[in-house]
């Protein structure tokens, strides 16, 4: 990302990136964009890797399908408010258990931005609480540890993670989670694309 020295936010102005965000939000593989917008697999991994640049009529019919416009593809710049966070300003997001007895909460570590590729998160986990079952989407996910203990299930395969320990695994690969300690267990958790 370059400066912009007239806003002080950041600058993001990549075609290509932004095309591929908006497949992936779209949940659209990259032969079912192709037979949508009338081209080869081959060219739109060439947009999407910026060794080709689309025409007028392409740029259309792809902001057609992936439900977005020229504009927002084309834009000079995507300008944050801040590329800061204070703690004080993070919003907390709860979701209580099925028991009514404790819950998850995520604390959002970036700002929401039309178009924003990644998204941070601290997901805080009550004793004995887990994630709602495995879910599975479009993109990658991160992780660090910071306090209590956690089992992370990936598939079949069930981890035992603590305080220093990370993780990566695609999001296409069943996911969930369990605070397995006695006290609240904190994940600094970063995905993309913007899930939550």
């Amino acid at each position: 990302m370059k400066k912009n020295g007239d806003t002080g936010g950041f600058v993001l102005s990549e075609l290509g990136m932004r095309l591929r965000h908006a497949r992936l939000a779209q949940e659209i593989t990259l032969k079912q964009l192709a037979q949508k917008v009338g081209c080869s697999e081959s060219l739109l991994s060439k947009l999407e890797n910026e060794v080709a640049s689309p025409s007028l009529a392409m740029l259309h019919r792809l902001a057609s399908a992936l439900e977005t416009n020229i504009s927002d593809l084309m834009a000079e710049s995507w300008v944050a408010d801040s590329p800061v966070l204070k703690a004080d300003q993070r919003i907390r997001k709860r979701f209580v258990h099925r028991n009514k007895k404790g819950g998850i909460e995520l604390e959002n570590l970036t700002h929401h931005h039309k178009g924003g590729l990644l998204q941070g998160n601290i997901h805080i986990i009550e004793p004995g609480v887990a994630s709602d079952g495995q879910i599975e989407h479009h993109g990658e996910e991160m992780g660090y540890v910071l306090e209590g203990e956690i089992a992370l299930c990936l598939g079949e395969q069930t981890f035992t993670l603590a305080a220093g320990d990370s993780f990566y695994f695609p999001s296409n690969v069943p996911h969930g989670y369990r605070n397995i300690g006695e006290s609240v267990a904190k994940v600094l958790w970063v995905n993309t694309p913007v899930t939550f």
